[in-house]
């Protein structure tokens, strides 16, 4: 099993190590596992701003689903119209191959 690379924590701006390397300090951890923790607290905000915004996405598209519920469906009468229209089209179709 090949050995894990370890993490490149080179900062091209000295002021903003100093400030992470300080943050770091006063959480009591190292660097590489404050960075390691920020970057996964961004990762599961990110998450759940998505999830949060697919929900209230979801309950919109609901809403109007059920709203128009009714007229989607058609009636009795209109589904015995179209098997009515599909019966008779199948057997002109029966009768253009028997020719």
């Amino acid at each position: 099993m090949p050995q894990p690379k370890a993490m490149n924590l080179r900062f091209p701006d000295p002021t903003q190590r100093a400030a992470i390397e300080a943050a770091a300090r006063q959480e009591g951890v190292s660097l590489q596992e404050y960075i390691l923790s920020a970057a996964y607290a961004r990762a599961t905000a990110v998450e759940a701003r998505f999830l949060d915004a697919f929900k209230e996405s979801m309950s919109r598209s609901g809403e109007v689903f059920a709203e128009y519920a009714g007229t989607a469906d058609p009636g009795g009468e209109q589904r015995a119209a179209e098997l009515a229209a599909r019966q008779t089209l199948e057997e002109q179709r029966e009768r253009g191959h028997a020719a």
